[in-house]
């Protein structure tokens, strides 16, 4: 049986880092972590091939090469999903679907020969059973959510982790908190799962001995859910760093509440987290009230933020404009929380009501919702009708945008993380000395050099090589991505 497993492409956005990522001569930020765990479940005697579209084209050869395709997406790739189900059932390939724009949105997916709904370690071994006595059914519905412990190690071998910035592991599912607009508590419940300490140091191993180093994300929606179980991964990661000489650093994603917890920030300390990415939404009570986002309400944000950063972690953090309570001075409020915040990845998107969530069941009994959102919250567009006149939201919005990733603002805000964050372990070495000179020297061009911006870039360096000189590897990536956001926005 030959398996080809196929990723469908990201639309251009925030979070795609293409103009950052072209520095580093990288093709996408992520390789696709649920296809590779799907990969180890299926039976290894099966011949496997992974095409990415975010890194390569998927070929008719590739297509005819297959007896099965699989696929996953989330809702911000439903367009390109459904041209590669396309291709495929054109020629005449059974098609597996799973992930979790499937999960949440099945009714609107062509006919595909296969289903997933739900978390699949549970139903893909049923699949195989089925397959093999020629009765595989076209829907597999997960009865629960299972537990992570039988979760095998991603076929990290799949990935060409040359085309890629970073690495991803999973530790948990779920999150306990109860956010209107969000869906992964619909998906994957409000009770966390958790792997065991041996697997994520498997994972970790593997990552190890296929030659990666540099960045790895944990891509939990929120890895402190289970804190007490956190507690106990922290000491094991930091002991696996020091015995292997630090080779990776770690991103993950967190709620405001780590701020409250010091044993928590010390052992992400120690372990070498890097930088975190929180759901900090709006400077708003009411908004905040409004959203169902309590833990955000517990204490001074600001004053969370930098407790966070002064363990040597740079705050990232999603922003949200559009909440029925928004005051009319809402853009200006967040463009005043984003400077004194010092958050330079400031990920701000218009509220969008996606399938299935309270949000949606909400405006949906309110006769509000206009369409299936498009998963891109970038991009300008809404789904719903909201409380505020839609044309001025959206202008004030694309006004945030202008603003707040405007060179001078951007640098000014880069230059004050610089001045809080502090950390002590150094970041590793991804692709060796040369590549880091070809790296800086295509950002040294491009933002220096042939950008309209080029003064403020150098105004930026200079205070850079005054103040900070130790952290200019640091400052230099924050230029990159700050430009990938401009240019984004002058695109638009």
């Amino acid at each position: 049986m030959k398996r080809l497993l196929v990723y469908p492409e990201f639309p251009e956005t925030y979070w795609s880092f293409r103009h950052a990522l072209s520095f580093e001569g990288k093709s996408s930020a992520f390789p696709p972590l649920g296809l590779l765990t799907v990969s180890s479940m299926l039976p290894q005697t099966w011949e496997r091939r992974l095409v990415d579209l975010n890194i390569q084209q998927l070929k008719q050869s590739d297509i005819e090469w297959a007896d099965l395709v699989f696929c996953s997406a989330m809702i911000v790739q439903k367009e390109s999903l459904k041209f590669v189900i396309k291709q495929c059932k054109a020629l005449g390939k059974r098609v597996v679907v799973g992930g979790p724009y499937i999960t949440t949105s099945a009714a609107d997916i062509p006919d595909v020969d296969h289903v997933f709904l739900g978390e699949s370690e549970t139903t893909l071994p049923e699949f195989v059973r089925d397959l093999e006595r020629g009765e595989a059914k076209p829907v597999y519905q997960a009865a629960e959510r299972p537990a992570l412990t039988e979760t095998p190690v991603p076929d990290f071998s799949l990935a060409d982790i040359k085309s890629y910035s970073a690495m991803s592991i999973q530790y948990s599912r779920g999150c306990p908190f109860q956010c209107e607009f969000c869906d992964i508590i619909e998906i994957y419940g409000r009770v966390p799962r958790t792997k065991s300490c041996d697997q994520v140091v498997a994972e970790l191993d593997a990552l190890f001995q296929i030659g990666w180093r540099g960045m790895v994300f944990i891509v939990d929606d929120n890895f402190i859910g289970n804190k007490r179980s956190v507690k106990q991964l922290l000491p094991v990661l930091a002991d696996w760093s020091e015995r292997h000489d630090h080779p990776f650093s770690f991103i993950t994603e967190a709620s405001v509440n780590l701020a409250d917890d010091e044993e928590l920030l010390e052992g992400m300390r120690l372990a070498g987290f890097r930088r975190v990415f929180l759901g900090i939404e709006t400077p708003v009570e009411a908004s905040l009230k409004e959203a169902q986002k309590g833990q955000n309400l517990r204490g001074n944000l600001l004053d969370s933020i930098r407790k966070i950063q002064g363990y040597g972690m740079e705050v990232m953090a999603g922003f949200i404009v559009g909440f029925d309570n928004d005051p009319e001075d809402i853009f200006e409020r967040q463009m005043d929380f984003i400077r004194e915040s010092a958050i330079p990845l400031a990920m701000v998107g218009l509220l969008a009501a996606l399938p299935d969530t309270q949000l949606w069941r909400r405006l949906e009994r309110e006769g509000r919702l206009l369409a299936e959102s498009t998963g891109n919250n970038t991009d300008g567009s809404l789904n719903f009708i909201p409380k505020m006149n839609a044309a001025r939201l959206v202008e004030g919005y694309s006004s945030m945008l202008r603003t707040i990733y405007s060179p001078r603002e951007y640098y000014r805000r880069s230059l004050n993380c610089l001045e809080r964050v502090v950390s002590s372990v150094p970041e590793p070495r991804r692709d060796g000395l040369l590549s880091e000179i070809a790296t800086l020297s295509r950002i040294m061009l491009a933002l220096g050099v042939r950008d309209h911006a080029r003064v403020e870039f150098w105004r930026y360096l200079r205070s850079v090589l005054s103040s900070h000189r130790q952290k200019f590897s640091e400052a230099i990536r924050l230029a990159a991505i700050g430009y990938h956001f401009r240019k984004l926005n002058e695109e638009g």
